[in-house]
């Protein structure tokens, strides 16, 4: 099974939906099998996507030609025995709800590998406290 996180850049003139955004990830994710957490904060994607490895990289080179998106980073691409994130399709905390987030971020990440767990914490933290 592969794990890829990736964080992306909305582009200026992009108008992005957050909910709509969620749906079809939700709805794209599970008929691929991926799992994995999404977090969007406004302004970037924080994203973890785990799958077989065909399904993840097909799945992130749509989220690559998808035009919303611009400054793309490969932050970890690697090999996993089992889901970190559950079986869900995907969550999703929301980015302004302060400590719930964090303590929502905490919950979801809590069988993630150590490095993504700081990952997705420490983005949460910096995006709170802008």
């Amino acid at each position: 099974m592969q794990q890829l996180v990736y964080i992306s850049s909305i582009r200026r003139q992009a108008t992005v939906d957050p909910a709509a955004i969620l749906a079809q990830s939700r709805r794209n994710n599970a008929r691929a099998r991926i799992t994995g957490l999404l977090f969007f904060d406004g302004k970037r994607f924080l994203q973890a996507l785990e799958g077989d490895p065909a399904t993840v990289d097909a799945t992130f080179a749509r989220i690559q030609a998808d035009d919303r998106h611009h400054a793309l980073v490969i932050l970890s691409n690697r090999q996993i025995e089992q889901r970190e994130f559950g079986e869900w399709a995907m969550a999703y905390p929301q980015a302004n709800d302060g400590e719930a987030a964090m303590a929502r971020i905490e919950q979801l990440t809590a069988q993630a590998d150590p490095m993504v767990q700081a990952t997705f914490a420490g983005f949460a933290k910096v995006r709170r406290a802008a």
